[in-house]
């Protein structure tokens, strides 16, 4: 049992002010594995009032000196990175090696993505040549509050740590309570890479507690938060009264389509990407959409591929996928699957309990339903779990209408070799990332979405300026900048 009660303020450990215990589970055991300390104003009000302090240095700091104080977080993750993965599986639930080869590669990722947008950014430049005495300044924002998930954990803290301390701000990090050890372990990293005292800060604590506490303080100028649609609402009324910055990356109900003329790999890479990290991702592929001439066939090809993914412990070795969170996201998911089968879906694989050879744990079986009707409650809702709804169509209007009907505007996929159709998509589809064929967005571009995902941009440069503020100055003599 990991002991972590403390929580990271102003460069040290610190104590709770008044104790809360907090037991983390370990899904695929249903076991606790940590015991850890929920937060109260106190302790957010001091890791804000450190903050703070902290500020006008680090905002003065020269970008480049940030810049070199914040590439040595990545000697420490590359020094403890089998531990980190494993508190990862331990705690969330990923399997040792997809936290290896994709949970925890996140931070240097995404760091080294910033690090490369950063060089660029151009801190005070010309309005342009009509006005060349007219500057545009950029700032950092000041204190900002970040409220992390635990789905893809470190993913989301690389994405907004790393971009919040390059731009000059100083932060109190809020992790979710059901992931917390990987959130410490980077509080860790940061302290041996010498970040300042107050530069980084960390509070564990849950939703209404410190993550209100963080969304309501005069002092957070920002906050960053990726979660559910229903608690990016919650926080962006309570963050009203002190007219906050709020960057939002929210749920999800991605829309894939799947016409005749995608390669032969299409369905099969689109069910394996679907099934990833147990579909806990808000990204997650979840409503295939297959032109009808190919829609019998392509059933047949995600079954088989559904039918090949092996679930197992997040500590056995393997390419298989592991539980739930918890018991709640299992409960969700079990009624998610009894809805679809009230309302009429046709189950073609997968299905209700605990895959065969398990009697505990938070496993589900991965689920397909064919013959789902829009408006169906698994085809609007977003269910956060291995369960793929199939719809079929007729033409590519009515493949685009059905992708849109929703109040999501997350990621969509196409799958076609039609290279012409593929434009045409990008550009009809609404969402904030439209994948191709399974191809990467490649290196610096941002993640962010539209309508009810949230509107944040975060990655690339993008990312660094969600944290920025700009400034217009008249009559700014650019000759001294030289001098």
């Amino acid at each position: 049992m990991i002991i972590r009660r403390e929580f990271y303020i102003n460069g040290s450990w610190c104590s709770p002010s008044r104790p809360r215990d907090f037991e983390v589970i370990n899904p695929s055991t249903e076991e606790p594995c940590a015991i850890i300390s929920l937060g109260s104003q106190e302790d957010t009000n001091a890791a804000v009032a450190a903050a703070k302090a902290a500020l006008p240095a680090w905002a003065a700091t020269p970008p480049s000196e940030r810049a070199r104080i914040v590439s040595r977080i990545l000697e420490q993750y590359e020094a403890r990175l089998a531990e980190y993965a494993s508190v990862i599986a331990m705690e969330m639930g990923a399997p040792i090696d997809f936290a290896l080869s994709d949970q925890a590669p996140c931070l240097p990722w995404h760091t080294g993505n910033f690090l490369k947008a950063f060089d660029k950014i151009e801190w005070i430049r010309p309005l342009g040549p009509h006005a060349r005495r007219v500057a545009v300044t950029l700032e950092p924002i000041g204190v900002v509050g970040l409220i992390t998930p635990w789905n893809w954990p470190v993913n989301q803290i690389a994405l907004k740590a790393i971009p919040a301390m390059l731009a000059g701000c100083c932060c109190v990090l809020k992790p979710s309570e059901e992931a917390p050890l990987n959130a410490m372990l980077f509080a860790e990293f940061c302290h041996d890479a010498g970040v300042p005292a107050g530069v980084f800060n960390l509070v564990n604590g849950d939703g209404e507690g410190v993550g209100t506490q963080l969304s309501t303080h005069p002092d957070v100028e920002m906050i960053s938060f990726t979660g559910s649609t229903r608690a990016g609402k919650a926080i962006t009324r309570a963050a009203a009264d002190t007219l906050k910055r709020v960057a939002l990356e929210l749920g999800g109900k991605g829309a894939n389509l799947v016409f005749a003329d995608a390669d032969e790999q299409a369905v099969a890479r689109s069910v394996r990407r679907m099934m990833e990290n147990c579909g806990q991702s808000c990204n997650a592929p979840s409503r295939m959409l297959v032109e009808r001439s190919v829609y019998v066939q392509a059933i047949e090809k995600a079954v088989a591929t559904a039918e090949s993914i092996k679930v197992g412990p997040a500590d056995e070795h393997g390419p298989h996928i592991g539980p739930l969170v918890n018991k709640r996201q299992w409960d969700q998911v079990q009624g998610y699957i009894q809805k679809g089968l009230e309302e009429g879906a046709r189950l073609v694989c997968g299905g209700l309990g605990l895959p065969e050879g398990f009697n505990r744990g938070y496993f589900v079986k991965p689920t397909i339903f064919a013959d789902v009707k829009p408006g169906m409650t698994i085809e609007r809702e977003e269910i956060f779990g291995p369960v793929m709804a199939m719809i079929p169509f007729d033409t590519e209007d009515e493949a685009v209408r059905v992708a849109n009907d929703t109040p999501y505007g997350l990621t969509n996929y196409v799958q076609t070799g039609d290279a012409r159709r593929a434009n045409r998509l990008a550009l009809k589809l609404k969402a904030g990332m439209v994948e191709m064929n399974g191809k990467s967005r490649g290196a610096g571009s941002f993640f962010g979405g539209m309508k009810q995902s949230g509107r944040a941009r975060e990655g690339g440069v993008w990312g660094i300026e969600e944290f920025l503020e700009s400034k217009i100055v008249s009559d700014y003599d650019f000759s001294l900048e030289d001098a």
